[in-house]
């Protein structure tokens, strides 16, 4: 039976009656997003303190004036050695006696806040008291529509984002329009949160570069960060509302509704000029392709209580990652939706956010940030090289240059370092292609150089991980991690996998590369099952908060060295003693997948929609990490969310029943199309 689309997307559209500040609705295409109050517009901006209301792009970044300049290199900066059984150099930045320098390379460069729209009465910015409040999401078109009324005015907004190009449109009908004007004003980057410093208004400029009837170009520089915005709107621009940083639009005679078309660019003659009803059809032809085809699931006619959340969370996460996280650099942890470790991306986490795309047949959106790790090999092979390694290595927190951020943990994570194997492998399973081969080869070839030099032999007949690392869950000290099970597994993984590319390219495998898969250390275990690393037997005593990582080696990887009596272990261990206060969104999904594997459905769902603080999903579908106020959405439980729910609909290599994570009785109606099983 074919899914009705349609009808599964629009019964999970957010609507609001009031106002929500810690779940705005955004619109966006993966490179450009905006978030939105209930007037459609930024209009409630101060009140929006716990998930600020910004525009950003992947394009833009802000870095503050120094007196004297840091290298981008990090060199600057003394390292702080750390000793390998054979001898390399692997180092971290410590902020010792270098605090400055140190603080100053963690803040820059960040995203900043493009600009902020917002409707006002009068010339109080903030002056609007809306009632009567009906705002929607159409997720299959990617439009919010707004209404509400202010001093017995009738407001209807549209508002949308052009789904191939950084612009925004919105559309606004008012009863009576006198009095009622829209500002468009614009901050100071900040590394914060908001992205936005308004108090620093002499240090950047905004000036009109060019002026052409009904069309506005302004020019904005801040330090190093130069953009232009094009305004095409049927308003008329009130010369004496211009402000240092605002202009301000007048609504047309005559009850005509106002347009506002804004197109942000690092060039002045970048994009095209677009008219507001071109962008509203273009999102609606955009929104509805992207429905119509990769995964879907429909689990409208289950019973079980549990099965509308399950949907819900499914439908937004898809709508919310491919808004957030399908541009054209890995996202950072809170997507284009606000600031958080100053606008930088995390490597590792990359993997949690996209690598469902290909897993639903959407392989394009993770391939679109596949060229960042083309185009910074050099950087990530200097990486490898200035520790003694052969290579690719992966830098953790980073910004658009590609360097790792200055910290004490970040460099020695190594479970990154396979990711670029792991994507390769799922956008060629999507597309089975000779291209796709050629194209991601180098990457593939090198990541799995750097992983074979990285093990190293024992003495004992086996190849070993660390010490020198910092493993998945991090409060481990790099002195005493040692063979963690989750990087052993990913470990074999990413060399026989690399291998399959070569023999799939008609070259022979690395003869290294099997040795040390062959002869690599097994996990550790005990009675309670898996421990973190090799040296920690207090695994649930003594480190049960964080990311419990010993499940990924059996749940996001298939468990080649994974005894599955001792992972069944590990996970009534987990749930038992593991503090769920302490856990991160996507611990979630990694239980889930874990219990999945193990052939328990009831729990895979059950770990899904588990009641914890980190594990909230608010009405826009953002995944809400309670009691974080720099972490106030995390966009990794979404995408974790995401493969989990494709695996249990659609399986994995190896499982030999339909729909496998699903709970198998009447009270479940589980129907899906166009998932792919995953590794």
């Amino acid at each position: 039976m074919k899914i009705d689309r349609k009808r599964v997307v629009r019964r999970h559209n957010p609507r609001y009656r009031e106002m929500n500040t810690q779940a705005p609705l955004s619109v966006g295409n993966g490179e450009f997003a905006c978030s939105v109050d209930i007037t459609g517009l930024q209009s409630l901006y101060t009140q929006y303190d716990e998930v600020p209301l910004c525009i950003q792009s992947q394009w833009a970044w802000h870095s503050w004036s120094r007196t004297e300049a840091l290298s981008p290199d990090r060199s600057d900066l003394a390292p702080v050695m750390v000793e390998t059984p054979q001898g390399r150099k692997p180092y971290y930045i410590s902020n010792a006696g270098q605090e400055e320098e140190y603080d100053w390379l963690r803040k820059n460069p960040h995203r900043p806040n493009l600009a902020k729209l917002s409707l006002r009465y009068g010339k109080d910015s903030e002056s609007l008291s809306p009632e009567e409040v009906d705002q929607e999401l159409d997720l299959y078109s990617g439009i919010i529509r707004s209404r509400f009324s202010d001093r017995g005015n009738a407001f209807s907004v549209r508002t949308a984002c052009h789904p191939y190009r950084d612009i925004l449109c919105t559309e606004i009908t008012c009863s009576r329009e006198e009095s009622y004007t829209v500002g468009i004003s614009f901050p100071y980057g900040d590394p914060g949160i908001s992205g936005s410093d308004w108090n620093r208004g002499t240090i950047h400029s905004t000036r009109v570069a060019k002026r052409d009837n009904n069309r506005l170009i302004l020019e904005r520089v801040m330090d190093n960060c130069r953009y232009f915005v094009k305004i095409d709107s049927n308003g008329t621009l009130l010369t004496d509302g211009i402000g240092m940083h605002e202009i301000v639009l007048s609504f047309p005679q005559g009850g005509e509704p106002l347009t506002i078309t804004c197109s942000f660019s690092p060039a002045i003659d970048g994009g095209e000029k677009d008219s507001d009803r071109s962008v509203f059809e273009e999102s609606e032809r955009h929104w509805s392709r992207f429905w119509e085809r990769g995964g879907i699931i429909d689990l409208g006619d289950s019973t079980d209580s549990r099965a509308g959340e399950l949907e819900r969370r499914t439908i937004l996460s898809q709508y919310l990652t491919a808004v957030q996280c399908s541009g054209s650099v890995p996202p950072q942890e809170t997507g284009l939706t606000c600031n958080s470790w100053f606008g930088k991306f995390h490597l590792e986490m990359h993997y949690w956010h996209a690598a469902h795309f290909p897993q639903w047949n959407r392989p394009e959106l993770l391939a679109r940030s596949m060229p960042w790790y083309l185009n910074h090999r050099d950087r990530a092979e200097e990486l490898a090289l200035s520790q003694g390694f052969k290579g690719l290595r992966w830098p953790k927190m980073v910004d658009s240059s590609g360097y790792d951020s200055p910290s004490n943990i970040a460099p020695l994570l190594i479970w990154q370092q396979p990711h670029p194997i792991m994507f390769a492998e799922l956008i060629y399973r999507a597309r089975p292609d000779r291209d796709v081969l050629d194209l991601y080869a180098p990457l593939v070839q090198g990541s799995a150089e750097f992983m074979a030099d990285f093990a190293s032999p024992d003495g004992k007949g086996r190849y070993c991980l660390g010490p020198g690392l910092i493993p998945a869950q991090e409060n481990h000290p790099y002195r005493m991690a040692m063979n963690p099970t989750f990087e052993l597994e990913y470990w074999k993984f990413g060399l026989e996998t690399a291998n399959l590319w070569r023999q799939r390219r008609g070259l022979p495998p690395e003869p290294r590369w099997e040795d040390i898969c062959r002869n690599l250390a097994r996990p550790s275990s005990g009675e309670e099952g898996y421990w973190a690393h090799e040296q920690c037997p207090g695994t649930y005593t003594d480190y049960n908060y964080d990311h419990p990582s010993m499940m990924c080696a059996l749940g996001m990887l298939p468990g080649k060295l994974i005894d599955r009596s001792a992972m069944k272990r590990t996970l009534d261990s987990v749930k038992k003693y593991w503090r769920y206060d302490r856990l991160w969104g996507w611990d979630f999904p990694v239980m889930a997948m874990t219990a999945a594997r193990l052939g328990d459905a009831e729990q895979a769902v059950d770990f899904l929609l588990a009641p914890g603080v980190k594990n909230i999903y608010l009405p826009n579908g953002h995944n809400r990490q309670e009691g974080r106020k720099d972490l106030p959405l995390y966009l990794p439980g979404n995408g974790g969310f995401l493969i989990a729910m494709g695996m249990m609909a659609a399986g994995w290599d190896g499982a030999d029943a339909v729909s496998p994570g699903f709970p198998k009785n009447r009270n479940w109606q589980v129907l899906w199309e166009d998932i792919l099983p995953i590794v």
